[in-house]
């Protein structure tokens, strides 16, 4: 059943979380029971069942597939996990949307499929394509914590670069990889198959080709088929409604790119989101929310989850946080939790 947000009206309304077809998750499933791993327990943890992995036409919550990508990761000792998958898997089985790609004419209008149909697959991001002096291709959340993903998204970048190798048979190398979250340490794997060196702590999850790539040639191209499937996908989208989840989850991921830059302020977010100061807060009062009780709120899951990565100075956290002072973190800080950031720490 899809969770109720009451408004200070009293009004009900449901709010959708985004899900997805979970190729991703029944690949890292078949990965972990080859290596010998009891899949249950796993799963439970994820919110999923056996049912739902064995019956291909099951959908699910993005937000379990991200958990059971991070536990699957842990359980097989696999910090490249999503890369991984998204390196080695047949690409045939992301489906139709992979069709409609492969049977375009030219990668941009292959590129163009994939942001109108991405949602069939996973609602739970959105995929944007800029053709200008540059082809990129961004990445964004819907309705889903960005800090709380990291395989989901290296699959998903992976998998984009390889499509465009393997529709156009050449060997893509992008411009720029970027992704939000941050790594401990660069992955020459990584690179070396992505054909750049990754940016990594990014304010935006994105891939960046040069300019001609659109007008490339898809080698497999026949635009009869490609007509016959675009009429599925339409068909299949008109039969979905798109996922607007909860507009906290879009803030929060709005914010938190803004918080190392100083300016994560209402203005700002709200121009980010497309929409007027004054219509986010009344969208926000709808929810019986503020943004300031949400950006502090946000701060304090970032702050404690930071704390227990032994690799980040406590000055680092304070930064990433928006605070130029280590002294104004720690006071904060003090006052959410009673404690210090170095008490946590400790205590970790």
């Amino acid at each position: 059943m899809a969770p109720t947000i009451v408004g200070r009206s009293g009004r009900k309304r449901s709010v959708s979380p985004p899900s997805t077809a979970g190729v991703m998750t029944r690949q890292a499933c078949a990965l972990a029971g080859a290596a010998g791993l009891e899949l249950a327990p796993l799963l439970a943890e994820a919110g999923l069942t056996t049912g739902q992995i064995e019956d291909r036409d099951s959908r699910f919550q993005a937000r379990s597939q991200i958990k059971l990508l991070q536990l699957a990761a842990d359980a097989l000792r696999d910090d490249l996990l999503g890369f991984h998958l998204g390196r080695d898997s047949d690409l045939r089985q992301v489906g139709l949307l992979y069709y409609v790609l492969a049977s375009s004419n030219v990668l941009g209008e292959s590129l163009q499929r994939a942001e109108r149909y991405s949602a069939l697959n996973n609602e739970g991001i959105a995929l944007r394509i800029r053709s200008q002096r540059a082809t990129a291709m961004a990445f964004h959340y819907v309705g889903i914590e960005r800090q709380s993903d990291r395989h989901q998204i290296e699959y998903l970048l992976t998998a984009v670069i390889r499509i465009c190798r393997q529709v156009t048979n050449l060997d893509l190398r992008p411009r720029h990889v970027r992704m939000v979250h941050r790594r401990r340490e660069a992955s020459p794997e990584l690179n070396a198959f992505l054909g750049c060196e990754v940016a990594f702590g990014s304010d935006a999850d994105e891939i960046v080709f040069s300019e001609n790539v659109a007008e490339l040639p898809v080698v497999s191209g026949d635009p009869h088929l490609n007509s016959l499937l675009v009429k599925f996908c339409e068909e299949a989208l008109s039969e979905r409604a798109a996922a607007r989840g909860s507009l906290r989850r879009d803030l929060e991921n709005a914010i938190a790119l803004l918080l190392p830059h100083g300016k994560a302020q209402a203005d700002e977010v709200a121009a980010r989101l497309g929409m007027s100061r004054r219509t986010l807060g009344r969208r926000l009062a709808s929810e019986d929310l503020t943004f300031a009780s949400v950006l502090t709120d946000l701060r304090v899951d970032l702050a404690k989850r930071q704390l227990q990565d032994g690799n980040l100075a406590i000055s680092q956290i304070a930064w990433l946080l928006g605070y130029r002072e280590v002294s104004a973190f720690t006071h904060a800080f003090k006052r959410w939790t009673g404690k210090t950031p170095r008490e946590v720490r400790t205590a970790a």
